[in-house]
């Protein structure tokens, strides 16, 4: 028996039955409890003294303000929904979950919580169109910013509030707040990475040519290749995101285009070029250099290490978020398109063994 066990039964601290209230903060700091909610609601009102002496008390006794009281009287759920859909199947695309991740510290800071929500594809709206209707959010978020995606326009429509990540494609015009990774400058970048290492032949695997994100990205391996005076004829080739169809396109052009290097519009392509070159006995960084787009995490541990262009998703995440803030104040401020700038993330697969 230890000597705890014949010390008797262990005695733990009591925990108080109610949560503090805005009463007992009022009470601590000595001030009324209009004080207390100006001090929660309109800092701005207070003289700095005051505020100080009222945060002090709300840390000292761990008060949370009632959002549900205060949702009735703004009318205000300080909830943001987000349309949440799983990584496709043979894919290496995690990307969402690394933004949701920043996405929900983010709105937390703000005083925000992010509110998930799955659609059926086949009504793409209709989720929207029940969050909408029931005064369950604030605001959306939208990441369906694709050929033929509905939601930005919907929302327009409806002059809902939203924030886009992604650039409005299908209409440059479009008014709506949004904040986009440079895909263009992305792929110029692992280009110029693999052209400072000597390579003339670099070839493109992208994406089918209704994508507007993959054409952007390859605008910046064709810019980045014409810059140098090089030939992109017949060094690319468009498929379908999966890595079957990466490795297809690599063992092709690998025997007619006789490329010494890939750059990829993902690393779900790139994973399949790894995978053509494994069954040919060559070595990615040695034999050939490949290079991906969206730094995954299989990016990270899939020897000998993939070199990938990495988005900023903690920048686009804050952003988001200002914007959010800025349509939501009143009265609402307009938020131009923000274009974050990505970096290159280098390992094995570009620079050798």
């Amino acid at each position: 028996m230890s000597d705890r066990g014949a010390q008797g039964p262990l005695a733990f601290p009591s925990l108080p039955v109610n949560p503090p209230t805005l009463a007992d903060v009022a009470e601590r700091a000595g001030v009324s409890r209009q004080t207390v909610s100006n001090a929660v609601n309109n800092p701005a009102l207070l003289r700095t003294d005051t505020l100080v002496r009222v945060q002090q008390a709300i840390a000292e006794l761990g008060y949370s303000p009632n959002r549900a009281a205060r949702s009735l009287r703004t009318r205000a759920s300080h909830l943001v929904g987000l349309r949440f859909t799983p990584a496709q199947e043979g894919t290496a695309n995690a990307l969402m979950d690394r933004f949701v991740h920043s996405l929900v510290a983010a709105t937390a800071q703000a005083g925000y919580h992010v509110l998930l929500f799955a659609d059926d594809d086949t009504e793409p709206l209709s989720a929207y169109d029940h969050l909408l209707r029931s005064t369950a959010v604030d605001a959306f978020i939208v990441t369906d910013t694709y050929l033929g995606a509905p939601q930005a326009a919907w929302l327009t429509q409806q002059r809902a509030p939203f924030v886009a990540f992604g650039r409005p494609w299908e209409d440059p015009h479009a008014s709506h707040a949004w904040v986009d990774v440079d895909g263009a400058a992305g792929a110029a970048l692992a280009c110029e990475h693999l052209l400072d290492q000597g390579h003339t032949r670099v070839a493109w695997i992208g994406w089918r040519k209704d994508s507007f994100i993959g054409e952007d990205r390859r605008s910046g391996w064709t810019r980045a290749m014409h810059a140098r005076g090089l030939p992109t004829s017949g060094l690319a080739s468009r498929v379908e995101d999966t890595v079957a169809s990466g490795r297809e396109a690599a063992a092709v052009l690998i025997d007619e285009a006789h490329p010494t290097a890939f750059v990829c519009a993902s690393d779900t392509l790139a994973l399949g070029v790894l995978q053509t070159l494994f069954d040919r006995g060559m070595v990615a960084g040695r034999d050939l250099a490949v290079v991906g787009f969206d730094d995954s995490q299989v990016a990270q541990v899939v020897p000998p290490g993939l070199t990938s262009v990495r988005q900023p998703l903690e920048q686009v995440a804050v952003e988001v978020v200002r914007a959010l803030q800025q349509l939501l104040a009143t009265p609402p401020l307009a938020m131009p398109g923000v274009l974050l700038t990505p970096t290159l993330s280098v390992r094995g697969s570009s620079t050798g063994p």
